[in-house]
C-alpha cells in the first residue's frame, strides 16, 4: 500500500510546463517556489460582520493560518456566507437560516475543489455554519481538522448571568406587562458583550460538542470563549494538527464512522443540547452515505443520561463548562458511564479513549455530572409518532416540568400569525399551539420558532401551552415543542389536516403525537386539501423548496 501523498490535490496546478499560467498566477498573490513545493491548506472561516458569533473569524483564522505555515505548509484562507439565527430570528429572515448550511457546504466545496487544496480546516460560530463546515469535509474527504470560534461571554444583569435566550423571553414579559421598557433595555444592552456564540448549549454550542465527539476537532478547542487569551494556544494547535492530519494521510471518512455519529448523538443528549443535532448529524452522515435516523435520536437518547447542567434545561453556559474542563471533562464522563465508543479515530491519529486519558471530571463542582450523580438518567431528546406524525417529531426534554398535554388545537399557517396571536395574549393555559407550513419545503426553510416559545415563556405559559411545528426550535427553546414534525404540511401530512379545537396529544414519555380523528376523517380531509402556491418563485429559496428532502433524513439537497 503506498504512503499518502500530502500534495495529492496540488501537484495539478503546481507542476508541469502545461500550468505555467496557473503558477503565475499564483505568483501574483506572493507566493514563490518553495510555497508551490509545499502541500496546500485550505483555510475557510464563515467570517463577517453579520453576527458577533463570527466577527472574529477572520482573526482566528488568520492564527491557524501562520500556524500551518511554520508547519511547512501553504496556507490559502477563503471566506463563506453565515447567516445569524439571533438576527434572523422571527421574520422572513429566519427562512434563510438552513438555506445557508447547504450554501455554506456548497461554497466550500466548490473553493476547495476549484483551487485543489490538499487539506481542509473549517472556522465556524454561528449556528448553521458548524454542520455546514462539517458536511463540506465529509463530501471532500481530504485531511480537514475543524474548528469552533467559541461562545460569548455570558452577560451580568441583576447579578446573574444572562445570554441571548433572557432578551428573547424578556420581550414575551415585556407584551404581558410584567417588566417596563427601562429594564426591556437594560437586558437588551447586558446579554451580548462581545464577540462569540450564544452562550448556552444552543445549537452552535451543541453542535462544536459534536464535533469533539466525532473525532472532527482537537480536543478541547471548542470551549475557550471566542475572546480569551487561552484561545490564542488552541489556534496554533488547529494548524499543526491539520499538517498533521495531511501528513499522515487522516481522513474525514476513516474518522465519521456510524459509531463515530452516535457518539455526536451521545453528546447532544448528555449536555441538554439543541434539537436541531437531529437535523445536522443525519445530514453529515448522508455525506458518507451513512444512515442516520430518528431511531437512532431516540435509542441514543434513552441509554444516554444527562450529565451537563447547561442553559436551557439548566444552570450554566459554555464558559462555566470550560472552567471545569470543557467538553473532554463531558467526553470522559461519558466513557466513565459506559456511553461512548472510545475507540473511534481522530483527526489526531489516537483514539477518543486515547485523547482522554489523564482526562477527570473535576470534583467539587456540579456543572458536569458522573454516572454516580446525573442530572437525569436519560438524555434530553425524544422522538414522537402517531396520526399526527408517522415520520416523527422531536422533543428536547432537558429541563421540561411537564413531559404530557392533550388540549385543543389553535392551529396557524405561518409563524408571524402564532406570534400575533400570542402577543393579543389570546393563547390560553391547556392550549396546544400548530404553526405550520413551515418545514423544509413549505417555509421554505424550516424557521426556527424561538421568538414564539419565547413570548409563552415569558407570559408565564411555558409548561402550560404546547407547540408543534413541521419548523424547527432553537437550542434556547424551553417548555413541551415538538419540531420537525413529518411528513411537513406542504406535502400533505396530517399537521395539514389539524382543525381549531381538534384534540392534541403530545406524550414525550411515551413518544406519541396524535390528534383525536378517525383514520376516516382524516383522508377525507386530505381528499379535500390542496398543498398552497409555493411562496417563491425565483432565487436560492424557489430552488431550495424544489430540491430539499424530509426534515427526519436531515433536510439535504442532493436526494437521489
Amino acid at each position: 500500500m503506498s504512503a499518502f501523498d500530502p500534495r495529492h490535490k496540488s501537484r495539478t496546478i503546481t507542476e508541469g510546463p502545461d500550468k505555467t499560467a496557473n503558477r503565475a498566477m499564483l505568483r501574483a498573490m506572493g507566493l514563490g517556489d518553495q510555497d508551490m513545493r509545499q502541500p496546500w491548506i485550505g483555510v475557510a472561516t464563515v467570517w463577517s460582520e453579520a453576527t458577533p458569533c463570527n466577527v472574529n473569524l477572520d482573526v482566528q483564522g488568520l492564527r491557524v493560518a501562520e500556524a500551518i505555515k511554520t508547519q511547512g505548509a501553504t496556507p490559502r484562507r477563503f471566506n463563506t456566507i453565515s447567516v445569524s439565527d439571533g438576527i434572523a430570528m422571527g421574520h422572513e429572515g429566519m427562512k434563510a437560516s438552513l438555506v445557508s448550511r447547504e450554501v455554506i457546504a456548497d461554497s466550500v466545496e466548490l473553493m476547495m475543489r476549484g483551487h485543489c487544496y490538499d487539506g481542509l480546516v473549517g472556522v465556524a460560530g454561528c449556528d448553521k455554519s458548524l454542520p455546514g463546515m462539517l458536511m463540506a469535509m465529509a463530501r471532500l474527504d481530504v485531511p480537514s481538522v475543524f474548528l469552533y470560534g467559541g461562545t460569548i461571554m455570558p452577560g451580568r444583569f441583576k447579578d446573574k448571568d444572562v445570554t441571548i435566550q433572557d432578551a428573547f423571553e424578556a420581550a414575551g414579559a415585556y407584551a404581558a406587562g410584567k417588566i417596563d421598557s427601562d429594564e426591556l433595555h437594560a437586558v437588551e444592552c447586558a446579554v451580548c458583550p462581545g464577540a462569540g456564540a450564544c452562550g448556552g448549549q444552543y445549537t452552535a454550542n451543541t453542535m462544536a460538542c459534536v464535533a469533539e465527539a466525532l473525532g472532527m476537532a482537537v480536543l478541547g478547542s471548542g470551549a475557550p470563549p471566542a475572546e480569551s487569551k487561552e484561545r490564542e494556544a488552541w489556534l496554533v494547535r488547529v494548524g499543526e494538527a491539520a499538517v498533521n492530519a495531511l501528513n499522515k494521510g487522516i481522513l474525514p471518512s476513516q474518522i465519521l464512522t456510524k459509531e463515530a455519529f452516535e457518539n455526536a448523538i451521545a453528546i447532544g443528549a448528555a449536555t441538554g443540547g439543541s434539537t436541531n443535532v437531529a437535523l445536522h448529524i443525519p445530514a453529515i452522515a448522508h455525506e458518507l452515505g451513512i444512515e442516520i435516523t430518528l431511531d437512532d435520536v431516540a435509542r441514543i437518547s434513552a441509554r444516554t443520561p444527562t450529565l451537563a447542567d447547561l442553559r436551557p434545561g439548566g444552570k450554566y453556559v459554555m464558559l462555566d463548562l470550560y472552567k471545569v474542563g470543557g467538553v473532554p471533562a463531558v467526553l470522559r464522563a461519558m466513557l466513565d458511564a459506559g456511553v461512548l465508543h472510545g475507540h473511534c479515530l481522530t483527526v489526531t491519529g489516537k483514539t477518543l479513549a486515547e485523547e482522554l486519558e489523564g482526562i477527570v471530571v473535576p470534583p467539587g463542582q456540579d456543572v458536569v455530572r458522573t454516572l454516580a450523580n446525573p442530572v437525569d438518567t436519560h438524555g434530553g431528546f425524544a422522538i414522537v409518532r402517531g396520526n399526527l406524525a408517522p415520520d416523527g417529531g422531536v422533543v428536547k426534554t432537558t429541563g421540561v416540568k411537564k413531559l404530557r398535554q392533550t388540549g385543543p388545537a389553535r392551529c396557524f399557517d405561518r409563524e408571524e400569525d402564532a406570534m400575533a396571536a400570542v402577543q393579543r395574549r389570546e393563547i390560553q393555559s391547556g392550549d396546544v399551539v400548530v404553526i405550520r407550513y413551515e418545514g423544509p419545503r413549505g417555509g421554505p426553510g424550516m424557521r426556527e420558532m424561538l421568538g414564539v416559545t419565547s413570548a409563552i415563556v415569558g407570559q408565564g405559559l411555558g409548561y402550560e401551552v404546547a407547540l408543534l411545528t413541521d419548523g424547527r426550535f432553537s437550542g434556547a427553546t424551553r417548555g413541551l415543542m415538538v419540531g420537525h414534525v413529518g411528513p411537513e404540511a406542504q406535502e400533505g401530512g396530517p399537521i395539514a389536516l389539524v382543525r381549531d379545537g381538534d384534540l392534541i396529544t403530545v406524550d414525550a414519555e411515551k413518544g406519541e403525537l396524535s390528534v383525536a380523528l378517525s383514520d376516516e376523517e382524516l383522508a377525507a380531509r386530505h381528499a379535500a386539501w390542496s398543498a398552497p402556491a409555493p411562496q417563491y418563485t425565483r432565487g436560492a429559496l424557489a430552488k431550495y423548496a424544489r430540491i430539499v428532502g424530509p426534515a427526519c433524513r436531515g433536510a439535504v439537497t442532493d436526494n437521489p
